[in-house]
């Protein structure tokens, strides 16, 4: 039995008069123990698919379920199995770190585990914060706060939607070391995130939508050996040529250039010599998940694997 089951999830809704399709026909399971990315550009439907999963939000058509139980008729199993991270930064001005924790402990009829909150406090770096007011946490801190809410209850399945989007290295950090013992432990996790650099290093699978639908699923490294090519990488200030312009991919000064062979590698620095384009910091390197994101979603095609 899958962990998490979406079968042809679909999301509708009326916006200044116009019908929008949020998601249309999405379906992938995730497996039990396993840690799965799901990505795409904002507005790609992964925070309402998220949100059909824990009960927040109602699809137009389809059924999604947690170990077989339906989001929607088995409500009350089905949440009980779920440990949600949100993006917004929400809580309760009126009480401190531990009475946030205890509440929400009580929610799913969770008792006397103080020593679970303990170490969950510990593991997040926020023992010395426990009898803190949740007003006087910074950002960063609460956004502990809220993952430990979501993991107070010990779910089988753990959901975390983009939970380090503006936070500190060190939390960051901290958190995926903890996710990554209890994923080990065999609990299941659904990650959404922008920083393509952590769902390459943690996913073992990864789901990527695009406007609503499944365009690629696939493991992590097979993804990456789809786009085996290399890149040439450089910083500059001048103008590029037209030749290479077209297909570099430009960040402020840093250029990248898709490079297949030695050959290709030897032109454009040809072609850079030749326009007195200078280079700084040249390195040559293997494409990242960042390249494969950008190259599904810059792709008309579906290109859905099992």
């Amino acid at each position: 039995m899958s962990a998490v089951s979406f079968q042809h999830v679909a999301k509708s809704f009326a916006s200044a008069g116009r019908t929008v399709h949020a998601l249309q026909g999405v379906s992938f399971d995730i497996e039990e123990g396993e840690f799965f990315g799901l990505l795409g550009p904002n507005g790609a439907g992964k925070t309402t698919l998220i949100s059909i999963l824990a009960g927040l939000s109602r699809a137009s058509a389809g059924a999604v379920s947690v170990f077989g139980k339906d989001v929607v008729r088995d409500y009350g199993e089905a949440r009980r199995l779920l440990g949600v991270v949100p993006q917004e930064l929400v809580f309760d001005p009126f009480f401190s770190v531990r009475e946030t924790l205890r509440i929400q402990s009580g929610y799913f009829g969770q008792r006397h585990n103080d020593d679970w909150i303990d170490e969950l406090l510990s593991n997040l770096g926020l023992s010395d914060k426990a009898e803190a007011n949740m007003r006087q946490l910074s950002g960063g801190m609460k956004r502990r706060v809220l993952v430990a809410q979501a993991l107070v209850h010990r779910p089988r399945v753990i959901v975390l939607d983009e939970p380090t989007a503006g936070v500190d290295v060190e939390l960051r950090q901290t958190l995926w070391h903890f996710i990554a013992r209890l994923n080990k432990e065999g609990h299941t996790v659904l990650l959404t995130t922008h920083y393509l650099e952590e769902a390459e290093a943690l996913c073992h699978r990864i789901g990527m939508l695009k406007q609503g639908k499944l365009v690629a699923l696939d493991s992590t490294s097979a993804l990456l050996s789809h786009t085996a090519h290399t890149w040439l990488r450089f910083k500059t200030d001048d103008a590029l040529p037209a030749s290479l312009a077209a297909t570099a991919r430009v960040t402020g000064r840093i250029v990248q250039l898709p490079a297949g062979d030695a050959g290709q590698v030897e032109q454009a620095l040809a072609t850079l010599r030749q326009a007195n384009c200078r280079v700084e910091d040249l390195e040559l390197g293997r494409a990242d998940l960042e390249d494969v994101f950008l190259s599904i979603m810059q792709n008309e095609t579906t290109e859905v694997r099992a």
